[in-house]
């Protein structure tokens, strides 16, 4: 395609998708499907007009699908409810750990005993397909900041986390193929690529979130007079965080999400301490107002303090929506009628139907929770732009052509399937769960 038609093309889309928005709401599936659709109509599948070839392309794959998922981190920590609470916590916590690695094992092991694949190769696609995307799932994510539904928070946070908790696992994988350093007996990944990079990239993000908040509140003054620089402040610590996690080789994933979230719940403790202080100065006023004739009563404070979490938020889910609208379209663009394989599929519902919920199971033994909420966690794994990440990552570091190419269609095919299976499914399912919740007794 030329530079006119790809401007034709992606124009064309948004305007139909800003056009079309409450049709789009009412229909029974998502918006990613409608970009799938068009790249497969577009792309090599039907009318051959592009094509995207993810192994050539495979650096500027790896650089867009990295700031597509770090700004979804963000919007992801952002939206988590306050304060937090460790029992709050667990679920999720449980799954982007002991789910992660159960799910990473059955892939592993699918891949290796039915795909002949080697078992290196196999751990390293159960990584790439193992974390859920905070980029695809919409619909069962968390809304906005003061969204406290225990469905949407327990899928966002997961979400959240398991972008970087599956880097363990791909390196991993990367190490059994001879492409990473794991140490004697693998101790080398068990101290540095699990121990020191999750630790570190938590307390990265967390003290930066921390310390921006406080920043934030002493030099723009209260309430800020240039809301428009949010934007700038969220870009620059999402830049700032994955930088310094980059320096020491901590993951930045991780780091992203915890400072989006101590950015978040520390702007709103200092907000609350703000509001304490300026309605114990009303009462006083009030009190010396009445005790003093012709004083002026003052009025009540009903403005809420701006925070640059909030105030960035919508800028970061504009931009998500835009990029996921590019990167959809790009990979319907990828595929041809031949890149379908019973192979391919045979994993995409292995994953879909036995993977995902037996680690689900597994990962949340001895854990409080309905099961009419733990199966829908079980099925929700929407895959998506983390898994095309951590593959453009592999390439980029190394991985063989041919081993590249067959983890490629293999990938492909999982991404496709998830968006349209999960695409149909979301709206009819949160709208049973959602009756279900209402039946309950209270």
């Amino acid at each position: 395609m030329t530079n006119a038609q790809w401007f034709l093309l992606v124009g064309g889309l948004l305007l139909i998708r800003g056009l079309t928005a409450q049709m789009l709401q009412r229909l029974p599936v998502t918006p990613a499907i409608v970009y799938l659709a068009v790249g497969l109509l577009v792309g090599p599948t039907v009318l051959n007009l592009f094509h995207f070839n993810p192994l050539k392309q495979s650096a500027l794959l790896e650089v867009l699908t990295e700031v597509v998922v770090l700004i979804s981190l963000f919007s992801a920590g952002v939206k988590m409810p306050v304060p937090f609470s460790f029992a709050r916590w667990r679920t999720p916590i449980l799954l982007a750990s002991v789910s992660m690695a159960v799910s990473v094992g059955l892939v592993a092991a699918f891949a290796y005993y039915l795909l002949g694949l080697p078992l290196g190769a196999g751990v390293l696609l159960g990584a790439i397909l193992a974390p859920t995307d905070p980029v695809l799932a919409t619909d069962v994510q968390t809304r906005h900041p003061g969204d406290n539904d225990r469905l949407r928070f327990t899928l966002t946070c997961e979400a959240g986390m398991n972008d970087g908790s599956a880097f363990p696992f791909v390196m991993l994988g990367m190490g059994l193929l001879g492409l990473h350093e794991l140490g004697e007996f693998g101790l080398r990944w068990v101290l540095i690529d699990v121990l020191w990079a999750t630790v570190a990239g938590v307390a990265i993000g967390v003290a930066s979130g921390v310390a921006l908040a406080h920043m934030g509140r002493k030099l723009r003054g209260n309430p800020p007079r240039h809301k428009l620089m949010d934007d700038f402040l969220g870009l620059g610590l999402i830049g700032v965080v994955y930088g310094l996690s980059e320096l020491v080789d901590a993951w930045g994933f991780l780091a992203v999400f915890f400072a989006a979230v101590a950015l978040r719940q520390t702007e709103l403790k200092l907000a609350s301490t703000d509001m304490n202080s300026a309605a114990l100065e009303n009462s006083d006023r009030l009190q010396t107002s009445l005790s003093e004739p012709g004083a002026e009563t003052p009025g009540p404070e009903n403005e809420r303090a701006q925070t640059v979490s909030e105030g960035s938020l919508v800028f970061k889910e504009h931009l998500e929506r835009l990029s996921e609208l590019v990167l959809v379209l790009l990979v319907g663009g990828t595929l041809f009628l031949d890149s379908w394989s019973w192979q391919a599929v045979g994993l995409a519902l292995f994953l879909f139907m036995v993977a995902r919920p037996v680690s689900v199971l597994v990962g949340l033994l001895g854990t409080r929770g309905s099961w009419p909420r733990r199966s829908m966690v079980g099925w929700f794994g929407v895959r998506g732009i983390g898994s095309l990440y951590y593959l453009m990552f592999a390439i980029q570091h190394g991985l063989p052509e041919e081993l590249a190419m067959d983890l490629i269609k293999l990938t492909l095919i999982v991404v496709t399937l998830s968006i349209l299976v999960h695409g149909t499914s979301v709206k009819p399912l949160m709208k049973l769960f959602l009756r279900y919740r209402r039946r309950r007794p209270p």
